[in-house]
C-alpha cells in the first residue's frame, strides 16, 4: 500500500472471514451475506482530518448507514450509528462495525478501515435485507434486497464524500448528518463505574469523543475506560 501513487486507492473484499479482527483484539467470525472490506486512506497530518483522526471512525459508520438511507426509498430503514464505531438496528441490535488503524509516516497518515456489517444473512443477530423486508410489511412498499457489492461501494462512495467535507469545514461539516443518524441524543450513562454519578449524552466534541451534561457540572468530554466491552460503560473524565 505505500507503493501505491497517491490518488490510486486500494481495498480488499472478502465473501466470509474466518480470522477477522476486532477491538481489543477479539476474533470477529463473519459468514457468507455479510459485507466485508478493508479500506486504504492517505491523509496529510496538517489537515482538518489528519489534527482529528478518531474522527474517521465516526465518517465509516455513518457512511455505511447513508450508503443505504441515501437510496430514493430506503430512507427510513431503521439503520443507525452507536458511537464509537457501530452500526445498529434502531437502538436495539449490532448489525456491523467499524476497525481502524492507523500508521503515521513522515507526515502522511496511512489508514486501513475495515468495516464489516451483515447485509443477507439473519444469522447470528440480524441483517439489512430483514430490515427492508420488514419495512415493506410494515409499510406495503416492495422494496428491493440490496447485494454487499452495492453496499461496499456506495459506502466507500460516501466515505469519500464524507472526508471531503470534513478538509473542507473540520467536524461542523458532518455532524448534523452524524446526529441524525445516531442513537444517543439524550441518552443517560454513568460515569466511572455502576454507580458513578448520571450525566446525560449531548454530542461529540472536536476530536470525536463523547460530551456528556452533568448536573451542576456543564459539559465534559468522556472517553471510554479501555476494559469494559461496551464502550458506554464506566466512561471516565480525563484529567487535564
Amino acid at each position: 500500500m505505500f507503493e501505491l501513487p497517491e490518488e490510486m486507492g486500494l481495498i480488499a473484499v472478502a465473501v466470509r472471514q474466518t480470522q477477522g479482527k476486532g477491538r481489543g483484539g477479539n476474533v470477529w467470525l463473519s459468514p457468507k451475506g455479510c459485507a466485508l472490506s478493508t479500506l486504504h486512506i492517505s491523509i496529510p497530518l496538517h489537515s482538518n482530518l489528519g489534527q482529528r483522526i478518531p474522527f474517521i471512525q465516526h465518517l465509516a459508520s455513518l457512511a455505511v448507514v447513508e450508503a443505504v438511507r441515501s437510496i430514493p426509498g430506503y430512507e427510513d430503514i431503521e439503520l443507525r450509528v452507536k458511537w464509537p464505531n457501530d452500526i445498529y438496528y434502531s437502538d436495539l441490535m449490532k448489525i456491523g462495525g467499524v476497525l481502524v488503524n492507523s500508521t503515521l509516516i513522515e507526515t502522511t497518515f496511512h489508514i486501513l478501515i475495515g468495516f464489516g456489517f451483515n447485509v443477507n444473512n439473519s444469522n447470528p443477530t440480524i441483517c439489512i435485507n430483514d430490515l427492508i423486508a420488514k419495512f415493506n410489511r410494515d409499510e406495503g412498499t416492495e422494496l428491493e434486497p440490496l447485494s454487499a457489492d452495492c453496499l461496499i461501494a456506495r459506502t466507500v462512495t460516501v466515505l469519500e464524500r464524507l472526508i471531503e467535507v470534513f478538509q473542507e469545514k473540520g467536524p461542523n461539516g458532518v455532524l448534523p448528518q452524524y446526529y441524525k443518524y445516531w442513537v444517543h441524543s439524550g441518552q443517560r450513562v454513568r460515569l466511572r463505574g455502576e454507580d458513578g454519578p448520571v450525566a446525560w449524552i449531548v454530542g461529540v466534541d472536536d476530536c470525536g469523543y463523547l460530551q456528556v451534561h452533568q448536573e451542576g457540572q456543564g459539559v465534559e468530554s468522556v472517553h471510554p475506560d479501555g476494559n469494559s466491552f461496551d464502550m458506554l460503560r464506566n466512561l471516565i473524565v480525563p484529567k487535564h
